[in-house]
């Protein structure tokens, strides 16, 4: 690792690397957050819903259609992830 960098982070508290931590946190469930709404308002439904009815199929496979369902997939597990780590450095279980 870069000596200044671990240096940085050798300095810092521990409510301080808290902090980093949780504002990144807050920007990526964000990010994920933003992509899910934005694939719901596309299709009408919620990434379930979509899976249920099979609509990469319906839809012939097409690029968009498959590019979309992996980013989508990719973005609800990223919630799901996010969230879990933020529960874990607020101490809950």
């Amino acid at each position: 690792m870069n000596t200044v960098i671990k240096k940085q982070i050798d300095e810092m508290t521990e409510d301080e690397l808290k902090e980093v931590l949780q504002r990144d946190y807050i920007r990526r469930l964000t990010r994920y957050r933003m992509i899910d709404d934005f694939y719901r308002k596309k299709y009408g439904m919620d990434f379930d819903s979509f899976e249920t009815a099979n609509i990469v199929e319906k839809q012939n496979y097409t690029f968009e259609v498959e590019s979309d369902a992996q980013e989508w997939e990719l973005a609800i597990d990223g919630i799901s992830t996010v969230e879990k780590k933020m529960k874990e450095l607020s101490g809950e279980n």
